[in-house]
C-alpha cells in the first residue's frame, strides 16, 4: 500500500465552512477598501532575504528564528515573506510609485513563519494588508482605523477592542530606550530568558511580554508615551480627536510597541479575548522611515495587516458566515439522451440571469435521486428535462420551497419566465 503524504506541519488545507468564511472575509474586505479609494497590488511570495533583514530588523525574532530562508540555484539568499509591508515598500520604491505621490494600496495572500503551530498561529497563514504612502498627517491614521471598524460592522463582529499607542519619533525612542534599559537592569535577575536576550538588542519588545511573572516589572517601567517629542504628542492628540469625533471607542495601551523595528508614532491593534493567547486580529501603525531605509526617497507611510485565519475563526464561532454556494435553480436531467440539451439550457439560463446560481445535475441518476439532490441543494426551483420534454422542446419548472403548482414552459419562454419567478 502506498504511504499517504500529509501536509507540512503548520500549513493547513482550508475547505468547507472555513473556505466559505475565508472567501467571505476577503471579498467583504476588498469591497470595503475600494469604497475608501484603495487599489489592489499583487506582490511576490519570495523576496531577497536582505529586504527583511533591513526592514524588520536583524535582532527580531522573525529574522533570527522564524523565516524560511534558502539559497536558490544562483546561490542568492531568498526568503518566503513573513509579512507584507516590506515587500509592498520594495514594490513602490522599485516601481517609482512612492516619490511625490499618494498611494493607497491593499493586498492579500499567504505569509510564512517557522513557529510552534497552535490555534490562530500557523506556519503558513494568510493576511489582508493595507498601506498608504505619501501622507504624514493623523487623519489618514484615523481613516485606516475607521476603515477597519466599518469592516467589523459589515462582518457582524462586535467583540473587538481597539488599543492605540504612540512610539514617537526615532530620536525619542532612542532616548527612551536608554531609560528603559537602565530600569530593566535593576531587575536583571528577575527577567526571563527572552527578556534577557532582548535587553540590549530590542528592549521595547520586553514591554509586550505575555509572561505573567514579568507583568509587575513591565507595569513599573517608564512609559514611552510619557517621553514623546512634542510633534508626536500633537499627532497622537489629533488622532484621538478624530476617533472621538467618529465615536470609535479605544483604549490607550502604553505597552503596545509592535514587534517590528520600523514603526514610529501611531501604532494600533484590534484584539479579542475569544481566541486564547492569539488575541490580535488586526495590527498596524506608522512607519515613516521605512521607504528611505529600503532605498527610496523619504516618504511617510502607514498601514495595517489583519489575520484571515483568526478572523474566520471568529466568524464561524458566531455563525456569521453566509451560505455562498447555494443554487437558486437545480437542473434535473432524466434519460440517456438529454445531457447535451440540458447543458445548452443551463448555459442559456446563466447567461440570461447572471446574478443567480444554476446547478446542473451531472453523472446521471434516477428521477427520485436527482430530486433528492435538488432539495438538499437548497435551490428554489427545479427545472426538469426528460426525453419527452426534449422531444416537445419544453421543460417543467417545479417549486421546491413553495406550494405553488409545477408548470410547463417552452424552451424559448424559459428564461423570461424564470426572470419573473426569481424577481418575486
Amino acid at each position: 500500500m502506498v504511504q499517504k503524504i500529509s501536509a507540512v506541519r503548520g500549513m493547513n488545507d482550508i475547505h468547507g465552512e472555513a473556505a466559505d468564511a475565508f472567501d467571505y472575509l476577503v471579498t467583504t474586505a476588498e469591497s470595503t477598501f475600494k469604497q475608501y479609494g484603495y487599489r489592489s497590488i499583487r506582490l511576490p511570495i519570495v523576496e531577497k532575504t536582505e529586504l527583511f533583514c533591513r526592514s524588520i530588523g536583524e535582532v527580531t525574532d522573525i529574522v533570527e528564528k522564524e523565516m524560511y530562508t534558502f539559497a536558490d540555484r544562483n546561490n542568492e539568499s531568498l526568503t518566503l515573506r513573513p509579512e507584507g509591508t516590506a515587500g509592498c515598500v520594495r514594490a513602490v520604491v522599485q516601481g517609482g510609485l512612492a516619490y511625490n505621490q499618494i498611494q493607497k494600496l491593499f493586498y492579500t495572500g499567504p505569509m510564512f513563519r517557522y513557529e510552534r503551530p497552535q490555534k490562530g498561529r500557523y506556519r503558513q497563514f494568510h493576511q489582508v494588508g493595507v498601506e498608504v504612502f505619501g501622507l504624514a498627517t493623523p487623519d489618514v491614521d484615523a481613516e485606516l482605523i475607521v476603515l477597519t471598524a466599518r469592516l467589523w460592522e459589515k462582518l457582524g463582529l462586535n467583540n473587538l477592542e481597539l488599543q492605540i499607542n504612540s512610539l514617537g519619533s526615532q530620536e525619542a525612542r532612542v532616548s527612551y530606550r536608554e531609560r528603559l534599559i537602565a530600569y530593566l537592569n535593576d531587575y536583571k535577575d528577575q527577567l526571563d530568558e527572552d527578556s534577557l536576550r532582548r535587553l540590549d538588542s530590542n528592549p521595547l519588545r520586553i514591554l509586550d511580554t505575555k509572561n505573567p511573572a514579568m507583568q509587575a516589572i513591565v507595569e513599573g517601567a517608564p512609559k514611552l508615551i510619557e517621553h514623546l517629542d512634542a510633534e508626536s504628542v500633537e499627532h497622537f492628540e489629533q488622532l484621538k480627536a478624530h476617533l472621538d469625533d467618529l465615536d470609535i471607542a479605544y483604549v490607550i495601551n502604553p505597552n503596545l510597541v509592535r514587534g517590528l523595528d520600523y514603526y514610529n508614532r501611531t501604532v494600533f491593534e484590534w484584539v479579542t479575548t475569544e481566541l486564547g493567547a492569539q488575541g490580535t486580529v488586526c495590527a498596524g501603525g506608522r512607519y515613516d522611515g521605512l521607504v528611505e531605509q529600503i532605498g527610496g526617497k523619504a516618504t511617510p507611510a502607514v498601514g495595517f495587516a489583519m489575520g484571515i485565519e483568526r478572523l474566520t475563526a471568529l466568524l464561524m464561532d458566531h455563525d456569521k458566515v453566509p451560505v455562498l454556494a447555494k443554487p437558486d435553480i437545480y437542473v434535473v436531467l432524466v434519460g440517456n439522451n438529454v445531457q447535451r440539451s440540458g447543458l445548452i439550457l443551463s448555459e442559456k439560463i446563466r447567461k440570461a440571469l447572471p446574478h443567480i446560481n444554476v446547478q446542473m445535475n451531472c453523472g446521471g441518476g434516477s428521477f427520485k435521486s436527482q430530486f433528492k439532490k435538488a432539495d438538499r441543494s437548497g435551490a428554489r426551483y427545479a427545472v426538469v428535462l426528460g426525453e419527452q420534454e426534449m422531444s416537445d422542446q419544453v421543460v417543467s419548472i417545479k417549486p421546491l420551497r413553495e406550494t405553488t403548482e409545477q408548470i410547463t414552459v417552452s424552451w424559448d419562454a424559459l428564461t423570461e419566465h424564470l426572470v419573473q419567478l426569481m424577481s418575486v
